[in-house]
């Protein structure tokens, strides 16, 4: 399948969708692209386990984690007992504070860089208080450093200095104002980002934050006795906790937590921190995160774990859309550079890592960007879906772009997002995504409607399997219910009798008419094709044959599905069905059965020496299939006439591309010919 970007949202859409399009993905290469790209807080057991992480039981007080934005800390004096109360909690253990204390008094003045929520702020009175500062003075981030009047044996610093590229930080500014600092025995502290502003020749105080762990056994050990503290450092809750990417902010309130030795709020802090900071990202000012970032974190959670250059370059598309949401007349230009990898990953709390992929060209190595903590993704979806109901017309427009994307990764991924939304607000994710999508024109659309309504069945949204079964059995909407028939062999497994009773009676429906819809009766077997090749295929195989007399069209259907599932195979040379009829008396008698069926079907029969011809030669090549073959070959006879049309089938097996006849196929004719008249 080609890779080709997808239309533009203005684009005509073609009249009806094109058969050879139709058919483009098999209903086994939909399971497989299902599998193999779902994002990874998804499982397919039946429960979702990452989506349904959100749900948290008991009453747990959300504690506030303090601003995110710039400058929220007024000029003025910083009281003592503000100092002496940050130093009594301060841990430096695992970081280079010894060594910016030995700096700050060589050099009276600092330029403290780090990431936001890494305590630099903290670090920076710490600083000022470790060097013996009689007072310290916080001063307005506006101020240039040059401006700055030092104040004798005091210190004074400035939070998160304003940066830009008409006002960089330069060295000449520093030294006018250390000579200053030096005269009064005074020190300056300006903490600021890792900005692109600030002159290359300035030495830089990079600021790392001391482990999680040591942060909060220091703060436990100073409300608790230390055998308290190792307990509830030990607690499963908090172990999880400490092995996600945390900041600061969210550390010290767990230690209050922890004391309480309440399990419901112990277990449900995490959860809740993460969800605030999801909250938090999406009710920043623009100023503070753009909304180019914001369609980043949305990307992201769709494409959680994917390839990085994917993600951002249909991140901006879904930018393009919710600018013009906010503006239609003067949307913004996209910024072609500018981005920082590094910055908007960790904005993100995400990482970077380089792994070999499987595509449909072959395995490749590809930067795969990721949230940190598996829970983010889903959280995010529904925050945005439910919180912020002014991005959906952008959302859903650039999801219906992504559902007829030339990527499977694409469509699966736009798949999953709508699942997960179906999950927050089914009757909204219905109306205005997969209702539409399923009686879309274009075939790739209603590809993705098929994987959306499987993913929200596995993830556990309710009345799916309700959804599908109604949505099978509609005479009227044609394409709806080839979406249906389609799902029914990707849910099948988890209730293969429902999904068979679904299918069957949509079978005897299109046997009635005059012009049976030739999509939905190749859907069908294609369908039990998926169900016969499942885990479930005992019980599939037992309905089959239990209905086999029961009506023409379920006939039809348990021989056409059977006989597209028997070439198939699972990994290994044995074709599928075959192999299983080997692992019990009664697959044994119900495959035979079909087989002699089919053979013995005069519309069926070419299909079914066809099959039974590939079996043997692949008897040639793997003796596993030969050993199946030669067990099931004797119960394909039950009279004369059946033992000579498989003796007649053995002795002219044709090879391919001008080989030779197996020599497996007078190995197998060995033993049917006993069976067949002299």
């Amino acid at each position: 399948m080609s890779a080709e970007a997808a239309p533009p949202a203005a684009a005509p859409v073609p009249d009806a969708p094109d058969e050879a399009e139709q058919q483009t993905q098999q209903a086994w290469d939909a399971r497989r692209d299902l599998n193999a790209h779902a994002p990874r807080a998804m499982s397919f057991d039946g429960v979702n386990h990452g989506v349904a992480a959100h749900n948290i039981s008991g009453g747990v007080h959300l504690y506030s984690f303090g601003s995110s934005g710039s400058g929220s800390t007024p000029s003025g004096k910083v009281p003592q007992e503000t100092l002496d109360r940050l130093a009594n909690g301060f841990v430096t253990d695992g970081t280079d504070f010894d060594a910016l204390v030995r700096r700050l008094l060589d050099e009276h003045v600092l330029v403290l860089t780090g990431h936001p929520h890494t305590g630099r702020r903290t670090t920076a009175l710490m600083l000022l208080h470790a060097v013996g500062s009689a007072s310290v003075q916080s001063v307005d981030r506006s101020t240039r450093p040059e401006d700055i009047i030092p104040v004798e044996g005091c210190g004074q610093v400035v939070f998160d200095l304003e940066i830009t590229r008409q006002q960089p930080l330069r060295e000449s500014q520093l030294l006018a104002v250390r000579d200053r600092l030096r005269r009064k025995n005074a020190y300056l502290v300006i903490t600021t980002g890792d900005s692109p502003y600030v002159e290359d020749t300035i030495r830089r105080a990079p600021w790392m934050p001391p482990p999680a762990r040591a942060v909060l056994t220091a703060l436990l050990n100073q409300r608790v006795d230390a055998h308290t503290a190792d307990r509830l450092i030990a607690l499963p809750a908090v172990t999880r906790f400490l092995a996600q990417d945390n900041q600061l902010r969210e550390v010290v309130p767990y230690a209050d937590v922890l004391v309480q030795e309440d399990v419901t709020m112990i277990d449900g802090y995490a959860q809740l921190a993460l969800e605030r900071q999801v909250q938090e990202w999406f009710e920043e000012a623009e100023d503070t995160l753009s909304l180019r970032e914001k369609a980043f974190l949305i990307a992201l959670a769709a494409f959680d774990n994917g390839p990085y250059a994917l993600t951002a370059e249909l991140s901006d598309r879904l930018f393009d859309r919710l600018d013009r949401t906010g503006d239609p007349e003067h949307g913004k230009r996209i910024p072609v550079f500018g981005t920082h990898i590094g910055k908007r990953l960790q904005i993100a709390r995400a990482g970077l890592e380089s792994a070999e992929e499987q595509t449909e060209w072959g395995k490749v190595q590809q930067e795969n960007a990721f949230f940190k903590d598996v829970r983010t993704a889903p959280l995010l979806l529904k925050q945005v879906w439910t919180g912020h109901p002014a991005a959906r017309p952008a959302l859903i427009e650039w999801l219906g772009q992504l559902s007829k994307d030339g990527r499977p990764f694409v469509r699966t991924r736009a798949a999953a997002t709508v699942a997960v939304l179906a999950l927050t607000d089914l009757p909204s994710t219905m109306a205005l995504i997969i209702e539409r999508w399923a009686a879309a024109r274009e075939a790739r659309q209603q590809l993705t409607a098929v994987s959306a309504l499987t993913f929200a069945y596995r993830y556990g949204a309710p009345n799916i399997a309700t959804i599908i079964d109604g949505w099978s059995s509609d005479g009227e909407a044609a394409k709806r219910c080839w979406v249906a028939v389609r799902a029914q062999g990707l849910i099948g497994p988890d209730r293969p009798i429902d999904a068979l009773a679904a299918l069957r009676a949509q079978a005897r429906t299109q046997h009635k008419l005059a012009k049976p819809d030739e999509h939905i009766v190749r859907e069908l077997s294609h369908s039990v094709a998926l169900l016969l090749l499942s885990e479930a295929a005992e019980t599939v195989l037992g309905e089959l044959l239990r209905t086999l007399d029961d009506h023409p069209a379920t006939r039809a259907l348990a021989l056409d599905g059977f006989l597209v599932a028997c070439p198939r195979t699972d990994g290994s040379l044995c074709p599928t069905v075959l192999a299983r009829s080997t692992r019990s008396g009664s697959a044994s008698h119900g495959i035979a059965l079909l087989l002699r069926t089919a053979l013995g079907d005069r519309e069926r029969n070419p299909v079914a020496e066809e099959v039974l011809q590939g079996w043997v030669r692949t008897a040639d090549k793997d003796p596993r299939t030969e050993g199946a073959l030669a067990a099931l070959l004797p119960a394909l006879v039950t009279d004369p006439r059946e033992a000579a049309r498989l003796d007649h089938l053995l002795d002219t097996v044709p090879g391919l591309d001008g080989r030779p006849k197996p020599a497996a196929a007078g190995r197998l004719r060995a033993l049917v010919r006993p069976l067949a008249p002299a």
